[in-house]
């Protein structure tokens, strides 16, 4: 069954509601408890769930236990639902598999290919989760859009901009999935988890008996149940009918010397040091992939550690673009510690990002996230 025949169907699009506050539901204790904050504060909400990717497109991802540690199945839109009768407000699903599919799942795979590492959550945030959700929301007549992320929101008044900022639980904090939204979108937006903690969160829950107080928090790309994304790569390929049959290469050193070969640069990131299919006298880890050629340089530890790059496709969120080079923290993967650095525009759409002091793999595809 699909959902439209599981699960109620949208309105027909109609004027504003003042007040109404539409909340994205993934069925986890995060999204869940947002709706429980909302209601305590006195608004109208209505819960949007999105349904992403079908879990049996590729059979031999699929399991039979439950799917834990992940977003997005068909559990947990009946976890959402479930809140929102707990909660007695009006809950859909809406059917956004195309757009993940485009925006998501496709570069996703592509990047990989190309010798690139990226952040599918960000590109979720950015081309599924904001730009069309916003656009249901208005179409059932909510004014806003509220998320479950660890992030803040707030209007400089004196410069006229909505900025981002870092959660309060900075173990929490989901601020480097989120550079790439709009002003517009930020505006429509709200985090109402930014101010707590998780144990603030899982508390709250509790308080008002959420069904999915006790839920584990989602680990895994949603598309992705079983965290094998290679093996995603190769089933994904040959359904498109694309398989992956000939895309090996070689492995060389920093001197151009092969050492060995490989079955596809998608088996690959920088920093990797396990599975690199040959065995070495000392630890050695991938320092560079090159698409164009199949060809992966590995080296020793201290070859990782660089210290200028440049990064393009320039979202300015917080200040407009600057016109001169400037000091600020930059991060480069969701677990880095931002480190001081230089940032240097090169032109609208670039930048040269100089750290102070060497930092260890940095990596194509990934997102570099500028803090004040």
């Amino acid at each position: 069954m699909n959902a439209a025949t599981q699960f109620d169907t949208l309105p027909e699009r109609r004027e504003t509601e003042p007040g109404l506050v539409a909340v994205a539901m993934s069925g986890g204790v995060d999204s869940s408890t947002v709706a429980a904050v909302l209601q305590q504060q006195g608004r109208s909400v209505v819960g949007l769930t999105m349904q992403l990717w079908n879990q049996r497109r590729l059979p031999m991802f699929e399991s039979d236990g439950p799917a834990e540690h992940r977003c997005c199945s068909l559990d947990d839109v009946y976890d959402a639902r479930a809140v929102a009768r707990h909660l007695h407000f009006p809950h859909y699903v809406v059917n956004f598999e195309e757009q993940f599919e485009s925006r998501v799942v496709r570069p996703f795979v592509d990047h990989y290919l190309a010798g690139r590492t990226p952040v599918a959550c960000t590109n979720c945030n950015t081309g599924v989760k904001f730009e069309p959700l916003l656009r249901m929301a208005r179409q059932i007549g909510a004014e806003r859009l509220a998320t479950g992320h660890y992030a803040r929101i707030r209007k400089n008044e004196a410069t006229g901009r909505w900025e981002l900022l870092r959660a309060r639980d900075e173990t929490k904090d989901q601020s480097y999935f989120l550079w790439g939204l709009t002003q517009e979108q930020l505006s429509q937006s709200e985090f109402p988890l930014g101010e707590l903690s998780k144990d603030e969160v899982r508390a709250l829950a509790r308080r008002v008996k959420l069904p999915v107080a006790e839920k584990p928090d989602s680990m895994e790309l949603c598309f992705v149940p079983n965290g094998d994304y290679v093996q995603f790569i190769h089933a994904y390929s040959r359904e498109r009918g694309t398989p992956l049959n000939d895309a090996g290469g070689e492995i060389v050193n920093e001197d151009g010397q092969v050492i060995g070969r490989h079955n596809g640069v998608h088996n690959f990131t920088v920093g990797q040091r396990k599975g690199l299919g040959f065995a070495a006298g000392k630890p050695l880890y991938v320092l560079s992939i090159d698409g164009q050629t199949n060809r992966v340089v590995v080296g020793e530890d201290e070859a990782l550690r660089r210290r200028s790059f440049e990064v393009q496709s320039l979202n300015w969120v917080s200040i407009a673009p600057p016109s001169a080079a400037l000091r600020a923290s930059v991060k480069i993967r969701h677990k880095h510690d931002p480190a001081p650095a230089k940032v240097e525009p090169i032109d609208e759409n670039r930048l040269r990002i100089t750290f102070d002091t060497p930092q260890r793999a940095i990596t194509p595809g990934q997102a570099a996230v500028v803090y004040a």
